[in-house]
């Protein structure tokens, strides 16, 4: 089969609620849950004349929440950007001043920098993969910083996680084929199918988001075919799926195509065999990088999901407020 059903764009990382963290939908097609305001009322002044009816009370200003930031743990692979994504819009004029204070923290220097996909979408990656074994800090001390549309933090946030091996796979579509690399050295090389010339992959360096034992894809859900019986109609949950894509994009495997290495038989995913797919699939982690070469489609956009390197270092450095950092070693 092709491509999985597409997440909502808040459908990646822990949802914050109220300062709490929530582990949101990662389910094919899920939505996470939206985050509650959580601002207080201001309070009324005494009131200065001798007049009993009190002075109106001024509201405090509306909240600046963040929906999620990820990773909010654990071990990920190099190619794991961290991802910041707000509640509501930061204006170009607040920028600067809401990267100062989200603060990252690593065990050896790295240099880095902020970018910003869209006025609530703003990742940090370093200008190279992070190196393996780093310990990563992520201090964002939002409580009264304003993003500049009316809206003031109320809460500070406090992640960290770790890097793990640097795990790479590399998709070789002319030549049916993914290499899987660990610090360096092959680990297997394995049999793939590709998009086909009408449906085809993604090229480009694609982080590995999630992952799933079972995924329910449709034609529907991405634009295919939503007509039963046309030749590019699915409808199926398939096993052992490595998700690359916000729009979709697997790696797993697919009953139609259950021995790949020679043709072209999805809409856009990679296609294993059963029993590689199912050894992909408990081998990569989430932040591990996936690159697809030779298709024609393109590189993926950097926000569909973790294509941060698909963007060049300067590229990356146009959309960002505050420009190169290296970061504080704790």
């Amino acid at each position: 089969m092709g491509v999985g059903i597409g997440q909502g764009k808040r459908g990646i990382g822990a949802v914050l609620l109220a300062g709490a963290l929530l582990v949101g939908a990662t389910a094919c097609g899920g939505n996470p849950a939206a985050d509650a305001s959580g601002a207080s009322d201001g309070k009324g002044k005494p009131a200065n004349s001798a007049s009993a009816k009190p002075s109106p009370s001024k509201p405090a200003a509306p909240a600046m929440l963040l929906d999620t930031i990820t990773p909010r743990g654990g071990t990920v692979g190099v190619a794991q950007p961290i991802s910041v994504v707000f509640s509501n819009p930061v204006a170009q004029s607040a920028r600067a001043d809401v990267e100062k204070h989200l603060k990252v923290t690593t065990s050896r220097p790295v240099t880095g920098a902020w970018h910003w996909f869209s006025d609530t979408r703003v990742d940090f990656r370093p200008q190279d993969y992070w190196a393996s074994g780093t310990k990563v800090g992520v201090d964002a001390q939002m409580t009264g910083v304003k993003n500049g549309n009316g809206r003031v933090g109320v809460h500070d946030y406090r992640h960290s996680f770790t890097i793990g091996d640097d795990v790479e796979a590399k998709v070789s579509v002319p030549d049916h084929t993914m290499t899987v690399t660990k610090n360096g050295a092959r680990v297997r090389t394995l049999p793939i199918d590709a998009g086909s010339p009408q449906w085809p992959s993604w090229d480009g360096t694609m982080a590995v988001i999630d992952k799933a034992a079972k995924v329910h894809m449709t034609s529907c859900s991405v634009g295919i075919s939503c007509t039963k019986g046309a030749p590019d109609y699915y409808d199926e949950t398939l096993p052992w799926d490595v998700h690359l894509t916000t729009s979709g994009t697997y790696i797993h495997y697919s009953d139609g195509d259950p021995y790949p290495g020679h043709s072209y038989g999805s809409h856009g995913c990679v296609h294993l065999s059963m029993a590689d797919a199912k050894w992909f699939y408990h081998y990569v982690k989430p932040g591990d990088p996936v690159t697809i070469t030779g298709s024609p489609r393109g590189k993926a956009p950097g926000d569909n999901g973790y294509a941060d390197y698909n963007l060049s270092w300067s590229d990356w450095l146009k959309s960002s407020a505050s420009g190169t950092v290296t970061t504080a070693t704790a």
